[in-house]
C-alpha cells in the first residue's frame, strides 16, 4: 500500500520504507500477508496496525535488554510534508533510525516445529545443534536454541546456516553478541508470554549496527516473526493452533498451490479469522483492546 504523494524508497513483502531525512526512515506496515516468501492478492484488515502496535509494545518491553532503532510510532513527529497522509499512517508507522542491518536472520527456537522439526527428522540436530534422540513435533526443547539464516535477496527463501557461518562471515565478536542477544531476547518474550497464557514457539530478531553499536530493528515478536500459540492448547505430538499466518499457509497448503507466484486468493473466511488470531494476539499479549491502540496512535 505505498502512499500516493510520498516517494517509496524501498518495499518488502510487507512493510513500505521511506526516506524522511539522512538519519531516519518511515516504516509503514501494510496488511500484506505472505506465505512461502509470496504475497497473496488478499489483504487481511488491520494486520499493519497489529504488528505495528506489538512492535511498539516489545521495543519499549526490551529496550533495558538491547536499545533499538524506534523513535515514535506518532505523525506528529513526522516534517509537515508527512501531514497529509496523517489517516493512511495512523497507527501503522514507525519513524526509526537508520541503521546497517546485519544479514542474518537471528532465529531462536524454544520448541521443535516447522523446519526446525523436518530438519531433525532428517539428521537429528538443528542449524548444526545436536539435540536428544526421541524428540516429537512441538516437543519443548531442553533450552532455546540460536539458529540464524542468512537473509536472502526479496523474492528467495533465507538459508539456514550453522553458528559457525554467522561467525566467518561477520566476525566471531558480532556473531556472539547477535546469539547472546537473541536468546535473552527470546527468554523476556517467552516469560511474558507465559504469564498471558501463550507460548512463544520460536520467533526471528533482526539487528543493525548505529554508530559500531547493535541495535534491534525492523519488527520484534510480531505475529509475522514469531509463533505464538494457547498455551492451553498445546501437547507434544502435534502442532497446536497459533495466533499467527499459520491459518493462511493452511489453506494456502489445501490449495494445491506450488508455493511459486501467484499466491492464491484468500477467501472472506480464512481473511477473518486470520483478522481475529492477530488481533488476539495483540489484545492478550499488551493486555490492552486493539481499539485503545487505534485511538492513541
Amino acid at each position: 500500500m505505498a502512499i500516493e504523494g510520498l516517494e517509496l524508497w524501498r518495499s518488502g513483502k510487507v512493510r513500505d520504507l521511506y526516506e524522511v531525512d539522512d538519519d531516519r526512515l518511515l516504516l509503514v506496515a501494510s496488511d500484506r500477508v505472505s506465505t512461502y516468501d509470496v504475497v497473496h492478492p488478499t489483504p487481511v484488515p488491520d494486520k499493519g496496525r497489529v504488528l505495528t502496535g506489538l512492535s511498539a509494545f516489545w521495543f519499549g518491553r526490551l529496550a533495558g535488554i538491547v536499545p533499538n532503532h524506534l523513535v515514535s510510532t506518532s505523525v506528529a513527529d513526522l516534517p509537515a510534508r508527512f501531514a497529509p497522509h496523517a489517516e493512511a499512517l495512523q497507527g501503522r508507522m514507525m519513524l526509526a533510525r537508520k541503521v546497517e542491518i546485519v544479514p542474518f536472520e537471528c532465529v531462536v527456537r524454544g520448541y521443535l516445529v516447522g523446519s526446525g522439526w523436518s530438519e531433525y527428522q532428517r539428521t537429528g540436530a538443528v542449524c548444526g545443534v545436536e539435540l536428544p534422540p526421541g524428540l516429537v513435533e512441538a516437543d519443548r526443547l531442553p533450552e532455546p536454541i540460536f539458529t540464524p539464516a542468512r537473509k536472502a535477496e526479496e523474492g528467495d527463501h533465507d538459508e539456514n546456516v550453522a553458528f559457525g557461518v554467522v561467525a566467518e562471515e561477520a566476525g566471531r565478536d558480532l556473531a556472539e553478541q547477535l546469539r547472546t542477544n537473541a536468546l535473552t531476547l527470546y527468554a523476556a518474550g517467552a516469560e511474558h508470554a507465559n504469564s498471558k497464557g501463550i507460548i512463544l514457539a520460536d520467533t526471528k530478531f533482526e539487528f543493525g549496527l548505529l554508530d559500531g553499536s547493535l541495535v534491534l530493528a525492523d519488527e520484534v515478536l510480531t505475529p509475522d516473526s514469531s509463533r505464538y500459540w494457547p498455551a492451553e492448547s498445546w501437547e507434544p505430538g502435534r502442532t497446536p493452533p497459533s495466533f499467527d499466518k499459520q491459518y493462511v499457509r493452511d489453506y494456502a497448503t489445501s490449495t494445491g498451490w506450488d508455493k511459486q507466484p501467484p499466491a492464491p486468493e484468500l477467501p472472506d473466511e480464512v481473511v477473518s479469522a486470520t483478522r481475529e488470531r492477530y488481533v488476539e494476539a495483540y489484545e492478550r499479549l499488551t493486555g490492552e483492546p486493539f481499539s485503545a491502540w487505534l485511538d492513541d496512535a
